[in-house]
């Protein structure tokens, strides 16, 4: 897997409750963050291992291959949490790479973190 972007911030909850977000975001009674475009699918679990791990699926329907790492661990009161985006495939181009990473840190560090109140 060639690795496409990554960024790690600290989260305010702990690593147990960013874990269950990741692996359930619709979850009932869970914290509504998960909010896609329209050129963007809900995203399969293909691996995790908690409270550590969560490997997504691609959001984008027009990228099939591509996987969503999530690493988490302990930190200062809270976590921290690095996404990091991966493909199987040729690098796409630099345009197509920035919408992703952006997409990904938005998601990651404002909305799931504006879920927790930070």
């Amino acid at each position: 897997m060639i690795e496409l972007g990554s960024r790690e911030r600290k989260q305010p909850p702990p690593a147990h409750v960013v874990w269950e977000s990741l692996t359930d975001p619709r979850r009932p009674g869970g914290r509504p963050w998960l909010d896609l475009r329209p050129d963007e699918v809900e995203p399969r679990i293909l691996h995790a291992v908690k409270p550590e791990l969560v490997v997504w699926s691609s959001l984008w329907p027009g990228r099939p291959d591509d996987e969503i790492r999530f690493d988490i661990r302990p930190a200062e009161s809270g976590c921290a949490l690095r996404w990091t985006l991966l493909t199987p495939e040729g690098i796409p181009e630099q345009a197509v790479i920035g919408h992703l990473r952006y997409r990904l840190n938005f998601l990651i560090n404002a909305q799931l973190r504006f879920s927790f109140g930070q």
